[in-house]
């Protein structure tokens, strides 16, 4: 007699199923994933809406590590040493992501980067991927779930131990788990959506504009990010209003493109000869920010990545939060023998920082859109960098913490207060001190000419 493995249903086979399904597999579970798309790896998959391209910092590297898959990513990645933004009124500035080496980010394309954890994952004993899987139904009291397949046909159901739902900001399994039961849902919709546009080479073969950074337009009306490609092109991110006089729906003719352009990000134009064409084709996708809680039914289902904390882009951290999800819910299973307080233990550990992580992205945003570009906050950017050099390990940037370190997100705004407090501080002993010099002086120069 052979002891029975405890089998896992992962719903959802993107970024973080694809990871959690891989640490489980590890655990000794046997794993099944059910994805409703075709399998990333086919010539039928596509982006399906998604952003194309996603900005690797250590969160995500360090889960990535952990499953052994670090090295064999950044080979296929570009580094970003920083952000080059181009204002509106033409001028570019380079401003450095941090202070070390280290401290940059990795451009990757999202189906590469799952494509290369579906392999290893399946590469497992006892893993298996069912693509063109959809869940219809889940019971959270016995883990079951109902499949069908998405082209058509008869439904199967699959009787599990654990269910982990990987499915997205629009989860089926977290509406039916929550189905019933007191649970706080919360999801906003930005007012504005993303179109994602392609910077080619040039007729040279070459990069149009300098490769190793991620290129910013900011805006009110209009924000657009581009990250680059091995290929030398670039992948870059409309952002704006879906309605309205400055809006994806204004932009109704290759005219309307071309003003909006020239008005908002007039160094863009040139770099995207077919840019008319591009804005016309391709579609408008949203953008989500989900809140909810619980995130788990006793020991038989829990959410990770989107479908329990979906955030807005503009922190560059919804893969590697979702990543750093699967390296903690793998942590706390081997904490806690009873599988029940290991997902407690995973929600109370992830939650709050996932909240605080909601609101960094949304306040970027606004950082984005209409303050990297002005002089106060490059200044101010220089100076945090100054004291990081200064006060190695004493002060680190808010950004730095972020992206760079893998403290709790909560942790890393407490103490960027901390920091911004003794900054205004030093700031107004600073103009204190000069107004007494300067007191000093006039008085000084009065005694003089009275003698």
């Amino acid at each position: 007699m052979t002891e029975r493995r405890e089998r896992v249903v992962v719903v959802g086979a993107g970024l973080a199923g694809s990871l959690a399904a891989l640490h489980l597999a590890r655990r000794g579970y046997e794993v099944r994933v059910h994805e409703r798309r075709p399998d990333p790896r086919s010539a039928l998959a596509g982006p399906g809406g998604r952003s194309i391209n996603l900005g690797l910092s250590a969160r995500g590297m360090r889960a990535l590590d952990g499953v052994g898959l670090l090295d064999d990513v950044l080979k296929q990645s570009v580094p970003m040493r920083g952000r080059v933004v181009h204002s509106p009124d033409g001028t570019v500035r380079f401003q450095p992501y941090g202070v070390r080496e280290h401290e940059i980010l990795h451009s990757v394309l999202r189906e590469e980067l799952i494509s290369r954890v579906v392999d290893a994952a399946e590469a497992e004993p006892g893993v298996r991927f069912h693509f063109g899987s959809r869940m219809v139904h889940l019971d959270r009291e016995t883990a079951t779930v109902r499949v069908a397949p998405t082209g058509g046909g008869e439904p199967a159901m699959v009787r599990a131990d654990l269910v982990v739902g990987a499915d997205g900001v629009f989860s089926a399994v977290r509406q039916q788990m929550q189905h019933g039961l007191r649970a706080d849902y919360a999801q906003e919709f930005l007012p504005w959506g993303y179109k994602e546009l392609t910077i080619p080479v040039g007729d040279d073969g070459r990069p149009r504009v300098r490769l190793e950074a991620l290129h910013v337009w900011p805006g009110h009306e209009g924000l657009m990010v581009a990250h680059p490609n091995r290929d030398g092109s670039l992948t870059c991110s409309l952002f704006m209003a879906h309605e309205g006089p400055v809006s994806f729906a204004a932009l109704d003719t290759p005219t309307a493109v071309v003003d909006f352009f020239r008005r908002h990000f007039p160094d863009a134009e040139d770099l995207m000869p077919d840019l008319a064409r591009q804005v016309a084709d391709h579609p408008v996708g949203h953008l989500v920010t989900v809140r909810t809680a619980p995130w788990r039914h006793a020991d038989r289902v829990v959410l990770i990545g989107d479908a329990a904390h979906a955030v807005y882009p503009f922190y560059g951290q919804g893969m590697n939060s979702a990543f750093e999800d699967c390296a903690v819910l793998d942590r706390c299973l081997a904490e806690h023998p009873d599988r029940a307080s290991a997902l407690a233990a995973f929600e109370a550990a992830r939650k709050p920082h996932t909240d605080v992580l909601a609101d960094l992205s949304a306040a970027n945003f606004e950082d984005l859109r209409g303050r990297v570009h002005r002089l106060g906050y490059t200044i101010a950017a220089a100076a945090d960098r100054t004291l990081a050099r200064l006060l190695p390990g004493r002060w680190v940037p808010l950004y730095a913490m972020v992206a760079h370190t893998t403290a709790p997100y909560a942790d890393a705004l407490a103490r960027a207060d901390r920091q911004d407090r003794i900054l205004r501080g030093a700031g107004a002993g600073l103009v204190l001190a000069a107004a007494l010099a300067a007191t000093t002086l006039r008085a000084g120069r009065r005694r003089s000419a009275g003698r």
